[in-house]
């Protein structure tokens, strides 16, 4: 059976850095590079022009930053929009914060091994994050500046989904929410489908941020 390579794009202005990426893509039968960007604008014309599956998107690059080409292309994006991984150099970094609320799919630092790069590549395709639970809430924790209590913000969900929205942004995964609620996975996952839908977020990595910002998780 013929496997559809997943099409990735790359932006970083780091050409030593890109080219090893690349090297290690090129190497995968079920990848494909599409194109690349060294900066933030043309990695917006690129996704435009190839629509790739997954864009690996450095934070730090001239004319626009990362974080705001990310923003930029999700804006614009359909229900079939490129998913976006961040690229950073610390793990520990406001920018990271600023990328996932933005709505990228996860990050990974520069040092990373190319087994989890690829593995990571794979996880967002398939429609996952990639981040641990652990490191987001720490980074949110630290960088997130949260509103007034705000209940409101949640007004849109019924009473088992703001119980499944609880526990997804403590960061438990649908096993261990089913089991919480006494549900099935299928039931968690179609709950966290809705909630997504209805507070107009993109992933759980969002939903976490979400909670942060509303200062829901007291």
């Amino acid at each position: 059976m013929t496997v559809t390579p997943i099409r990735i794009a790359l932006a970083d202005d780091q050409p030593l850095f890109s080219a090893g990426l690349k090297m290690i893509l090129r190497s995968q039968e079920d990848m494909d590079l599409v194109g690349e960007a060294v900066n933030g604008q043309a990695a917006v014309d690129l996704v435009q022009e190839k629509c790739p599956d997954v864009l690996l998107m450095d934070i730090r690059m001239p004319v626009m930053d990362g974080i705001t080409a990310t923003r930029t292309i999700l804006a614009k994006s359909s229900g079939t929009a490129t998913k976006i991984i961040v690229l950073t150099t610390i793990q520990h970094d406001e920018a990271v914060v600023r990328a996932i609320q933005a709505g990228a799919a996860g990050f990974l630092t520069k040092d990373t091994t190319p087994d989890f790069l690829l593995a990571a590549i794979r996880t967002v395709h398939s429609g996952h994050s990639v981040i641990a639970p652990a490191i987001t809430n720490e980074l949110l924790r630290d960088y997130t500046t949260p509103s007034a209590g705000n209940d409101a913000a949640l007004a849109e969900l019924s009473g088992r989904e703001r119980d499944v929205f609880l526990l997804t942004a403590k960061g438990l995964g649908n096993a261990e929410i089913a089991a919480s609620l006494v549900l099935s996975e299928a039931t968690v996952k179609s709950h966290v489908g809705s909630i997504l839908a209805k507070l107009k977020l993109k992933n759980r990595i969002q939903l976490v941020a979400f909670a942060y910002e509303n200062n829901v998780l007291n």
